[in-house]
């Protein structure tokens, strides 16, 4: 498949799963992050970047609220194009103000480096692969922080946003587990 082909396969699999997110998005009572607080709270202690969540993310501010009690929490911020994200720690609360893409960042960023990385995503399948929007931004971030050491990335998405198969690249970065509002599921 060429370059060119992918990316309109990629392209059409976005939509799809925009349409699929929007909807789940609108049935959620308020609750979606409570299989994630239990995720997280098996990992105590350990850095952990969430994000604040755009548009119709599901939101995963009320786990990552529980577990700024137990250790570092923050959130990514874009450099920009082309750039992995750079982490700042995050608390309930705390001044924030407009970063790239719509996304909320720290007013003053303190940097931080997560050993598990909640990743948000427009479509998931069952083999780990992950649909962003398509900056990369997320891809080389897990390839850098990977290359340091371990690195949890735990893809964060309604069930609905679930894909039979993606279109995916040698540079796309797997999940280890997704997180849905009702279910865990990990990748052997």
């Amino acid at each position: 498949m060429s370059t060119g082909d992918l990316a309109a396969v990629k392209e059409e699999a976005r939509r799809a799963a925009f349409a699929r997110r929007s909807a789940a998005h609108k049935m959620n009572r308020g609750d979606a992050a409570g299989v994630l607080s239990e995720v997280l709270a098996g990992h105590r202690g350990v850095p952990i970047s969430g994000y604040l969540p755009i548009r119709t993310e599901i939101d995963p501010r009320p786990a990552m609220a529980e577990a700024v009690a137990y250790g570092p929490v923050g959130v990514p911020i874009i450099e920009g194009a082309g750039k992995p994200l750079i982490f700042s720690q995050w608390a309930p609360n705390m001044p924030l103000v407009d970063g790239p893409f719509g996304a909320q960042i720290p007013e003053e960023p303190l940097p931080m480096v997560p050993q598990i990385v909640i990743v948000p995503l427009v479509a998931f399948d069952r083999r780990g692969g992950r649909l962003g929007y398509g900056g990369g931004f997320y891809d080389r971030t897990l390839e850098q922080l990977r290359a340091k050491g371990p690195v949890m990335a735990i893809g964060f998405a309604y069930g609905a946003q679930e894909a039979e198969a993606l279109p995916l690249e040698p540079t796309d970065q797997p999940l280890d587990l997704i997180v849905t509002e009702r279910r865990v599921i990990e990748f052997t």
